[in-house]
């Protein structure tokens, strides 16, 4: 085939493609857009009217001479009411000197080992890497914590802790002995 007969042979597959896709448009089209149209007037959306608005009517404060609602001072009278009612009679001494293991949590403090002087058990525990001598009746934890026995494998602890209905009650704590694992 030569140059001249592709171009002919190209010319007449155009020309037959474009009368093809001539045959596509027409009435088929019109069809469509009417379908269209109804169908989109029957798919209406009904949109139900919001109900009416409620006037707000501003209600005049009336009890300007007693103790305001969110005054500090109201909340001192309850606390003070609710510590008179206090069922167990337990309440922290907030008159005594903090020691200074009271500052530390009591699930950072570890006891390490135990002393005897003049028979007198001393306990030893450890804070961070400090190292502390701690003998029953003094105080360690955040929650009050009272010693109330050493021996060889663990320090007993009565700490002060408030239950849900604000009452002061006692938990029992212990510090085991940890030992070095190497």
């Amino acid at each position: 085939m030569s140059i001249r007969q592709n171009r002919t042979a190209l010319l007449l597959a155009t020309m037959a493609c474009a009368a093809l896709l001539s045959g596509c448009g027409g009435d088929g089209v019109e069809e469509v857009k009417v379908w269209m149209k109804q169908e989109t007037e029957k798919a209406r959306p009904s949109v139900k009217p919001l109900p009416e608005t409620k006037e707000f009517v501003a209600a005049e404060y009336t009890s300007k001479e007693q103790v305001e609602p969110f005054n500090p001072a109201k909340l001192l009278v309850v606390l003070d009411r609710l510590s008179a009612k206090n069922s167990s009679g337990l309440k922290p001494d907030r008159d005594r000197n903090k020691e200074l293991l009271e500052s530390f949590p009591l699930d950072t403090i570890k006891m390490v080992g135990v002393l005897q002087k003049k028979g007198v058990i001393i306990g030893l525990v450890q804070v961070d890497k400090s190292l502390f001598q701690v003998k029953a009746g003094q105080y360690l934890g955040q929650n009050e914590g009272k010693i109330t026995k050493i021996s060889e494998t663990q320090i007993d602890i009565k700490e002060l802790v408030q239950d849900p209905t604000g009452d002061w009650v006692e938990r029992a704590a212990t510090l085991e002995l940890q030992e070095n694992k190497k």
